[in-house]
Parts: C-alpha cells; sequence; structure tokens
C-alpha cells in the first residue's frame, strides 16, 4: 500500500510535532523501565518477560505486580479485580477523551490501548500547532511512549544480572514529571479555578480515605464537580 506525498507530509508534521512533548517522558520511561526490568530479572523472569510484557500490558504499576501474580497461585478474579482497581482511574480518561477521539478512525483503537497517565496528559492538555492534524498527533504521542517504556524494559531485562543499578529515588521521577505539567498546564491558563478544585477535592479526599485509597474517590469527586460546574468554568475560559 502507497502513501499519497501529501499525507507522508501530514504524518511528518505530526511527529515532529508530537516528539518534543514526550522527551520528558523518554527521560523518566527509561529510567522507570529499566527499574521494571531489573526488577523482573532479580525475580528470576527471563527479559523476554519484561520485554512481552511492556508491549502487550504497558500499564506499568500492574506490570509490577504482574510479576507477583505470576510467581504465585492462579487466581484469575483476584487478578482481574486488582487490575481494575489500580487503573479505574482510565475510565475517567477515557470519559475526558471521547471527543478527541471521535475522528481519529483505525487509531482510535490504538489510542485506547496505549492511554497511559503520561500520553493522556500530553494528549488532553497540549497546545497542537496549526497544520497538524490531531489524530496523528495523539497517535504518535501515544507510540513514541509506549516505545519508551518497552526500549526500558527491554534494557532493564537483558542487562539487570550483570549490571550493578542502584534504583533509590526513582519512585519519584512520574510524581516530579506531573509536577512539572500541571505547573505548565497552570502558568498558562488564566483561570485557576479547575486546578485548586482538584487540588483541595483531592486533599479532602486524601484526610478522609488515607493516601492508599484516596485517587478513585478524588477522581470521582473531581469529575463529578466539573461536570456540575461545566458551564460556568467553559464561560470563564478554564476548560478546553
Amino acid at each position: 500500500m502507497t502513501t499519497h506525498p501529501s499525507q507522508q507530509g501530514t504524518i511528518g508534521r505530526a511527529f515532529h510535532a508530537a516528539f518534543p512533548y514526550t522527551i520528558p517522558i523518554l527521560t523518566s520511561f527509561i529510567f522507570l523501565g529499566l527499574t521494571y526490568g531489573i526488577y523482573m530479572r532479580a525475580a528470576g523472569f527471563s527479559f523476554w518477560y519484561p520485554m512481552l510484557m511492556s508491549l502487550t500490558i504497558f500499564a506499568g504499576s500492574v506490570e509490577f505486580i504482574a510479576a507477583n501474580l505470576l510467581l504465585g497461585a492462579f487466581h484469575p478474579l483476584q487478578a482481574f479485580a486488582l487490575t481494575l482497581m489500580i487503573n479505574a482511574r482510565h475510565l475517567f480518561y477515557g470519559i475526558s477523551m471521547l471527543d478527541k477521539y471521535k475522528h481519529t478512525g483505525w487509531r482510535k483503537f490504538y489510542l485506547i490501548f496505549g492511554m497511559c497517565d503520561e500520553s493522556f496528559s500530553i494528549n488532553y492538555t497540549a497546545a497542537i500547532p496549526a497544520g497538524v492534524d490531531q489524530g496523528w498527533f495523539m497517535f504518535f504521542v501515544t507510540l513514541l511512549n509506549h516505545c519508551y517504556w518497552v526500549l526500558g524494559a527491554t534494557l532493564g531485562g537483558i542487562f539487570g544480572a550483570t549490571i550493578p543499578f542502584n534504583t533509590e529515588g526513582l519512585n519519584f521521577v512520574l510524581p516530579a514529571m506531573f509536577i512539572v505539567i500541571f505547573l505548565e498546564q497552570w502558568l498558562k491558563d488564566k483561570n485557576h479555578t479547575s486546578g485548586i478544585l482538584g487540588l483541595a477535592l483531592s486533599l479532602l479526599c486524601l484526610l478522609c480515605f488515607g493516601a492508599d485509597g484516596f485517587i478513585l474517590p478524588s477522581m470521582i469527586a473531581i469529575l463529578t464537580a466539573l461536570t456540575l460546574l461545566r458551564k460556568p468554568l467553559e464561560k470563564g475560559g478554564d476548560l478546553q
């Protein structure tokens, strides 16, 4: 199948526009992927496991937990419930991206599969340059982030048994990245109502449910509040 020159130009522009947005993800995913690969190797798995699991599962926290599930007794219902609980936030991501994914054609299937926290953050908030196709932009953001994670996990699985590697402190790489994304969005918006609302509701849920159980309630609370306040926030320019 041949690609029309104009389509090649569209794809190329989208790739060049998407890549700079993913550079911070490249840094964090390589380190975290290495950590995951080393962890799997230390648990006794061949490098094929982290490579194939990062390629097909692409859910970092679930992949770490999957190592223990593979080493323990087979409980499919428990594994399903645990995975659903850990990744329940993706339900809200999906709802938020319904309009953006509407006209992406066959790319929608991969966008749904590959939507991680980082890809969602970029695709939802990025100011896509004029003349760049939104569907291809989101596709390349998702694809590049996926490739970074697979590369890091594979390298960790290959070299984890031979290279001493101190992973202390790497668990803060992703929180730091999300802080930067939040600050960038804060500086870009003139009206900070939704940001303050999200912080306040998250803090309230943290106090009520504790550090281990506040994420899902806070997301439900934020989604409900933003839905109820959607019209006034749109008038104030705080929702795009």
